[in-house]
């Protein structure tokens, strides 16, 4: 966050017209030709300010690019100069006007500064090529320990990440012997301070030994977790190093570009290991080989290091980050070579125990179990105690890290081919402490879960997960008091509605909600499934907040992507289940604004679908179902489920979807449905009767009207309530509630239905067609029955529409 005088400065910039930033232009040209001292560096911080602030890129005179160009250029120039006539082309890029070139280049520094223009261009021009050129020219003729070199390695750096087939094969060999001198040969002293001051003295100016994290004088080979006052050139080379170290193994490794060695050593197995590993030390290593084995050796250090006790905060957490990044490139040189899989061994296991123990180091434990994924078949190791940390502990206990959430997220997602059943049925049963991952951070992890939900949805799993996903933001309502309530009160920041509400906090403390609570938390599947409805009400002052919100509006596209999923696995029992359970819970959500309609209209469109795909489930269902439409505060409290539901009764209540259809149950369900109609169509609207939408009433003669084709004795009482119908405008009960748009269209409708009922052979024709109907001839074909039955009707709502009042 900006405070008030930066947010006011960019703003400033942001409004600078065009007119007004040339007049700047042609003062900086002006300090550019003249002078180079501050005035010219206040002059160019603001301009870069100005076109920095912008997501549009600003046009600047022709004049100040050259001189900005020329400046960067000078060999006599302030570095704070260049710097900021590079921070500004930089910000022009890509743009056709710079002529830059590396040819005339004094420095490594200037020519990083003039690369970074370059690349900023990507490789319109082959800039990445000459680039690379003039930096491995400067790297053949130094040393490696020669100074400032530094400056080159981010230009390396940025070239394998654009164009990594522009290196030959020389140039990739050179750099793989610099790598090992700058990774193995940094020296063990520390530097001599550029200057003393005046109370120093020339044994205080001594160089001392480089020591470890822990205070000890270091006995080996310099490293990143290696610490000391001053630094010399090579060291500070070494940490450049490992930092490019993964990516430029991966870039050389046997299946890259232009390498020597590459071959292809996956298959290796057994004795062949050890067979390859003597025949590798009896000979000379080429380059490739010799940065791997230093490589490897590096690492090992590393790990060793991360084991001492740091004396400072910031090198406990450097030691975390050196570890994640050492386990990285041991995973990679394994897999590139699997000599190094035995030698790596140990100190991984030892290490893997550690972890289980140390709170600090939880990000290691992803690229341990992405090692042991990849390589534990091949070395024989039981990683279960790994993953199981992973799965459990993990989400649990730092479900609140949004770096965590979404390294765990994409480690199990990504690695979906590679895990075995067993670790996929742990995976599966794990998915309520993976949703603990999704309810805190589920802005940027809901595409994650969308992707990765196919993967944990199965027969065994699907009616506790539908349970989950819709009590999401119930559950991150909990977790946000099982987080504060391990603080003091001051502790909490002032937008917790748990200052203003103690209740919550009080009623997450209550052991008589503390089932509820576990049950709400749980890490595992338990294969059961609890009412959270208490909880509702005592967690309703947490609706408010904005991650609750969040949470609710992914809510929707999660379940989505569920039914998409179980509908491909489940069986007509499960179906059933997930039927019902669609109906019960559309009653029972918890009350988080605008989330029960979102929430209602997917659980009416996927009732339908799993209706459509199983047709006898309105008959299987049918207890459950007269008791949702038997009562009319169903349609006040959930509409659009009750419109569907009373749709699919009209559907597929019939003995072509299901020979156990009978008359009795047919006229049970018009029965109901027509008192329902009666109801809310002929009494006046209050506190008890609630009003009815149209479109529910419109779905319900439809419906009426369906069932009476299929037991021809229900087409009076239908006909003579419709003719009721089209007298709707007319009704004082009425009149006052509809508007004219909707009473005119139940009015249509109503015709419409009443005109089909005069021949009830076309309306069981039209209302409920047989399978054959709805293949592509019944359209295409004017001589078949559908088209014939269509014109009929078509004159028979004309002829009924002069009938129609008013």
């Amino acid at each position: 966050m900006f405070s008030a005088g930066e947010e006011s400065l960019l703003h400033q910039a942001r409004e600078i017209q065009d007119e007004e930033l040339q007049r700047f232009c042609s003062r900086v040209s002006k300090l550019l030709q003249e002078d180079l001292g501050p005035a010219t560096v206040d002059a160019l911080q603001r301009l870069f300010l100005i076109i920095s602030a912008t997501k549009y890129v600003r046009r600047l005179e022709k004049t100040c690019v050259d001189l900005l160009q020329a400046t960067l250029s000078l060999p006599t120039c302030s570095e704070q100069v260049q710097v900021l006539c590079a921070a500004i082309l930089r910000e022009m890029s890509p743009s056709d006007s710079l002529t830059l070139s590396c040819d005339h280049t004094q420095t490594p520094h200037q020519l990083s500064l003039v690369a970074s223009v370059l690349l900023a261009q990507g490789d319109r021009r082959e800039e990445v090529r000459r680039v690379s050129q003039h930096v491995f020219t400067v790297l053949e003729s130094r040393q490696p320990e020669g100074p400032n070199l530094r400056p080159l390695l981010p230009v390396l750096s940025r070239v394998m990440g654009l164009a990594p087939g522009t290196l030959q094969e020389d140039q990739a060999t050179l750099l793989s012997k610099r790598l090992v001198d700058w990774l193995r040969y940094a020296r063990v002293q520390q530097g001599v301070p550029h200057s003393g001051g005046f109370f120093s003295t020339p044994r205080a100016r001594q160089p001392g030994p480089i020591t470890e994290v822990d205070g000890a004088v270091a006995s080996d080979f310099f490293t990143v977790l290696s610490t000391g006052q001053h630094f010399t050139e090579d060291q500070w080379l070494n940490v450049q190093a490992f930092s490019m170290l993964q990516a430029w193994l991966l870039l050389s490794g046997p299946k890259g570009p232009g390498l020597p060695d590459a071959e292809d050593k996956s298959e290796l197995e057994g004795s062949t290991l050890s067979v390859l590993s003597a025949a590798s030390a009896g000979r000379q290593l080429l380059p490739q080989e010799r940065l791997r084995e230093v490589a490897f050796q590096y690492c090992k250090r590393l790990i060793e290091q991360s084991n001492r006790r740091a004396l400072r905060k910031g090198d406990s957490d450097l030691q975390k980050a050196c570890l994640v990044e050492a386990v990285r490139v041991l995973d990679v040189l394994c897999r590139q070579d699997p000599s190094f899989l035995y030698r790596s061994l140990s100190c991984l296991k030892a290490l893997r125990g550690q972890l289980g123990q140390d709170p600090g180091s939880e990000r290691a434990l992803l690229p341990l179990a992405q090692f042991f994924l990849n390589h534990g078949a091949a070395a024989a190791v039981d990683s279960e105690a790994i993953y199981q940390h992973l799965f459990t502990r993990l989400p649990s206990e730092r479900f609140y890290s949004p770096m965590l959430a979404f390294e765990v997220t994409r480690f199990c997602r990504n690695n979906l081919p590679l895990f075995d059943p067993q670790l996929l049925g742990l995976l599966k049963l794990s998915f309520p402490n993976l949703f603990k991952l999704l309810a805190w951070n589920s802005p940027p992890l809901t595409a994650e879960f969308v992707a990765l939900l196919p993967a944990l949805v199965d027969a065994s799993t699907a009616v506790e997960m539908l349970h989950s996903l819709l009590d999401l933001p119930c559950l991150t309502a909990a977790l946000d008091l099982h987080l504060r309530s391990s603080q003091t009160p001051s502790e909490r920041p002032l937008w917790d509605p748990s200052l203003r509400t103690p209740g919550s906090l009080e009623a997450f403390r209550d052991p008589q909600l503390q089932p509820l609570f576990h049950y709400l938390l749980r890490t595992k599947a338990s294969g059961s499934t609890e009412r959270l409805v208490p909880l509702y009400q005592l967690l309703q002052p947490m609706a408010g907040c904005a991650r609750v919100a969040q949470c609710a509006q992914a809510v929707p596209t999660l379940l989505q992507a569920f039914f998409s999923t179980v509908t491909q696995v489940a069986d007509g029992a499960l179906t059933n289940q997930l039927a019902l359970l669609v109906l019960e819970r559309s009653d029972a959500l918890y009350h988080v604004p605008q989330y029960q309609a979102h929430v209602h209209r997917v659980l009416s469109s996927q009732f339908l679908a799993l209706c459509k795909q199983k047709p006898s489930l309105v008959l299987e269902l049918a207890r459950e179902l007269l008791e949702l439409v038997g009562s009319v505060s169903n349609i006040q409290s959930r509409a659009g489920m009750f419109t569907c539901v009373v749709w699919a009764i009209g559907e597929y209540l019939s003995v072509t979807c299901d020979r156990r259809c009978t008359v009795e149950l047919i006229n049970k369900f018009f029965e109901a449905l027509e008192a329902l109609l009666f109801e809310v169509t002929q009494s006046r609207p209050s506190a008890d009767l609630p009003w009815c939408p149209p479109q529910v009433v419109t779905v319900l003669m439809t419906t009426l009207t369906k069932l009476a084709s299929r037991s021809q004795d229900l087409i009076p009482r239908v006909s003579l309530f419709l003719s009721k119908m089209r007298t709707l405008g007319q009704n004082p009960a009425t009149s006052s509630v509809y508007r004219e748009e909707d009473a005119e269209a139940i009015r249509t409708r109503a015709t419409e239905l009443r005109a089909l009922l005069r021949m009830p052979s076309v309306a069981q024709f039209v209302l409920s067609p047989s399978a054959e109907v709805c293949q592509p001839r019944y359209h295409r074909d004017t001589n078949t029955a559908l088209p014939l039955a269509l014109r009929t009707v078509s004159r028979l709502v004309e002829r009924e529409a002069g009938l129609l009042p008013g």
